[in-house]
């Protein structure tokens, strides 16, 4: 379309009709993807795998929570029903605005989760009037007061200006008094509109609960977010109210319940009628996430050790949030899956091993350059070793077995880590760790037999009581009895056969052995009747006594005892091996921690650092990639003055930092060196270094000093 005219005219460029077309999930995660000949079935894969992940934790977090939402929920029936009777004590708490302080524990990401399902219970269940407030929202107290309106009445709210009351005729004055006439109106017309129905008496409390006095519910999702002041002043006019309005509140507490005492003075507190309620903590909710998720049998996707481990580090040194747990999870899975050409096999037992018979020659050739497949060829005879590197068909049916035998491997772990971990999670000092992961971290990186505190834990299984022995017993047979492994169901047959030896034992009559006491007390008594003794004659005497103790004889207990210990040595020594030892792992196994740790690291100064030294790492821009460590000349503003600050010592010259700075931008605008304005300091070249400086000591890297008026101080060292 042409736009020269002989007049100045304005030319309008109609948009074109066809719609711009939407890239889906799966174009991004076939591009650059590894063997992309099979990019599309994994990515199915991945989707259907991750949907089953997310099915299974959206249950588990209905599950954990139901128990604190049904709390809250009879704390919220019982608060307004209250109202209803008559009596002294009744009226007054009436007086009170019934107040619940939900302490959820500092995992704040996780809050929202919890808010919402309170919220939507209370709406669906309770009354419809419910209202959250967040601190950032209300740093005022007419702020306050305009969200509680605007999210109960549903309509604009003015701030005391006439002019925005006549443009919008809808909007109302912001106050608790408009609040008091809408919900006496709103309760009218309900109660108007209800039809009229015979009702026994004890019904009609009920009906008058529900239908014509709903509370007004008010969340505080951040307790400790908002303006002590603030929040004073709102229940302060909130309790004015309280016989016109049902009021109700809700405190989201995130440290401890002694933040309401600190936060109101013993005036405003004694307003409210508070009760606590304590969810379950984070640690609980990631040891049941993990128990479901990663301690299963059930997904075929699972993480090796060092990946398990940064996970876990930054839910317990950072954030305490299991739903960014669950978020690295699902990172995890979806680089295994883009990253990892024969994650094609990461599936269902069928879905697998007709997978195997899909496999390309390339994929194949991946096969045989795996170290578990190396490994494994390096143990067959040359014949063997010749088909498997030679024959594709012998190759798929090696692998098939290899995929079969992976799954049974895991089928076997399982249950039998639970059992090591219900018996060691006993004895003192925790030897094997408090927490199932600990034990599953010990597992992952090598033989856990032929660790230390394995030995010392086997041995503290030696001295442990019967009831204790025969409690924990019991509990391991009820796992292997859930096992479906044909392995584990023979353990479960041999368990049950020691505890019926145990009770065995209480049926009989024990033998009675009489020592004579003279055998074992004449090495003392020989000892004492000599008038001196040398040091050889004490140590002979010594070696007597430890040599007597080892002769004795034990009782049938103790027999059985160390019967269940090497029993459990047993299963511990064949099925608990590390998943590096069975060939094939790497199918479902992810194992750059490397990659996890920089998309999720929760310290921002190492990710500042990196974008501001290499710009082109996080822009994907090939221009501003340079070999030697330097910035280009063609990178942002900040990223040119950051590198030009590295340079300098404790204090920078600000002019000398104008001066390289306008240098290397002059030279990125393409100017001429030769030229008199190469490097020269216009009012742009000027403002755009003074914002970049701003920029930087924002971010924690310089600072002004007293020392000089036209220095800075340099606040990092090390390289970056």
């Amino acid at each position: 379309m042409s736009t020269s005219s002989v007049s100045k005219g304005c030319f309008v460029f109609k948009p074109s009709s066809k719609k711009r077309k939407t890239r889906s999930l799966e174009h991004y995660f076939t591009r650059d993807c590894e063997g992309r000949e099979s990019s599309e079935r994994r990515f199915k894969l991945c989707e259907d795998l991750w949907n089953k992940i997310k099915a299974e934790t959206e249950v588990l977090q209905e599950e954990l929570n139901k128990k604190i939402l049904d709390s809250l929920l009879d704390f919220a029936k019982k608060c307004s029903t209250t109202r209803q009777h008559c009596d002294w004590a009744s009226k007054m708490r009436a007086n009170e605005i019934p107040t619940a302080a939900l302490v959820l524990g500092v995992n704040v990401p996780d809050h929202d989760m919890t808010f919402q399902s309170l919220f939507d219970l209370l709406k669906h269940s309770v009354t419809p009037h419910v209202v959250s407030v967040q601190a950032k929202e209300c740093g005022v107290l007419k702020h306050l007061l305009k969200r509680v309106l605007e999210g109960l009445m549903d309509v604009a709210v003015d701030d005391d200006d006439e002019e925005e009351m006549e443009q919008n005729p809808r909007s109302v004055h912001c106050s608790l008094s408009t609040l008091s006439d809408w919900y006496t109106a709103k309760t009218k017309k309900s109660s108007s509109a209800t039809p009229g129905k015979k009702r026994n008496v004890q019904d009609e409390d009920e009906h008058h609960h529900h239908h014509q006095t709903p509370p007004v519910v008010i969340i505080f999702k951040d307790l400790e977010g908002f303006n002590p002041r603030v929040l004073q002043d709102f229940i302060s006019i909130c309790s004015r109210y309280i016989d016109r309005l049902p009021l109700m509140f809700i405190f989201g507490i995130a440290t401890s319940p002694s933040t309401v005492q600190h936060m109101l003075p013993h005036s405003v507190s004694s307003l409210l009628c508070i009760e606590l309620f304590q969810s379950l903590s984070c640690t609980q909710h990631l040891a049941t996430v993990i128990d479901k998720l990663i301690l299963t049998a059930q997904f075929p996707f699972k993480l090796n050790g060092k990946v398990m481990q940064v996970l876990i580090s930054i839910f317990l040194y950072h954030d305490f949030s299991v739903r960014n747990f669950i978020k690295g999870l699902q990172l995890a899975l979806l680089e295994h899956f883009h990253s990892q050409p024969l994650s094609i096999l990461c599936c269902k037992k069928k879905e697998a091993l007709l997978n195997v018979t899909l496999l390309s020659g390339r994929d194949l050739e991946t096969v045989r350059q795996l170290p578990s497949f190396i490994r494994f060829v390096e143990k067959q005879e040359a014949g063997e070793q010749v088909k498997l590197m030679t024959d594709d068909d012998h190759l798929k049916e090696a692998c098939q077995k290899l995929i079969k035998d992976l799954r049974k491997y895991h089928k076997s772990y399982y249950p039998v880590l639970r059992c090591l971990h219900t018996l060691t999670s006993l004895l003192p000092r925790y030897p094997l760790g408090k927490q199932i992961r600990e034990l599953h971290l010990i597992c992952l990186e090598k033989n856990v037999w032929e660790n230390e505190d394995y030995q010392s834990a086997m041995k503290l299984l030696k001295m442990l009581a019967k009831d204790e022995l025969i409690t924990s017993l019991r509990k391991c047979s009820e796992i292997l009895s859930s096992a479906k492994s044909k392995k584990m169901k023979k353990a479960f047959t041999e368990l049950d056969e020691l505890l019926a030896k145990f009770k065995h034992l209480d049926a009989a009559v024990p033998e009675t052995v009489q020592e004579e006491p003279e055998s074992v007390t004449s090495p003392i008594r020989n000892l004492q009747q000599q008038k001196k003794t040398d040091l050889f004659q004490l140590q002979k005497t010594l070696l007597e006594m430890n040599e007597s103790r080892r002769s004795k004889k034990k009782s049938p207990f103790e027999l059985l005892r160390n019967e269940v210990v090497e029993f459990i040595d047993g299963l511990v020594t064949c099925h608990l091996p590390p998943p590096e030892s069975q060939t094939l792992y790497e199918v479902c196994y992810y194992s750059s921690s490397a990659t996890v740790r920089r998309h999720l690291n929760a310290t921002p100064r190492t990710s500042i650092q990196t974008a501001l030294s290499s710009p082109c790492f996080y822009l994907q821009n090939e221009s501003l990639k340079n070999e030697d460590g330097t910035v280009s000349n063609s990178a942002p503003d900040i990223c040119i003055a950051y590198k030009l600050h590295l340079e300098c010592g404790r204090l920078i010259n600000l002019y000398d930092w104008l001066e390289a700075y306008a240098t290397v931008v002059s030279a990125a605008e393409g100017q001429d060196p030769d030229c008199d304005t190469f490097g020269k300091v216009d009012d742009v070249k000027h403002a755009r270094f003074i914002r970049s400086v701003s920029e930087l000591e924002f971010l924690g890297f310089i600072k002004s000093t007293r020392q000089k008026t036209d220095h800075v101080a340099r606040l990092t060292w090390g390289g970056c």
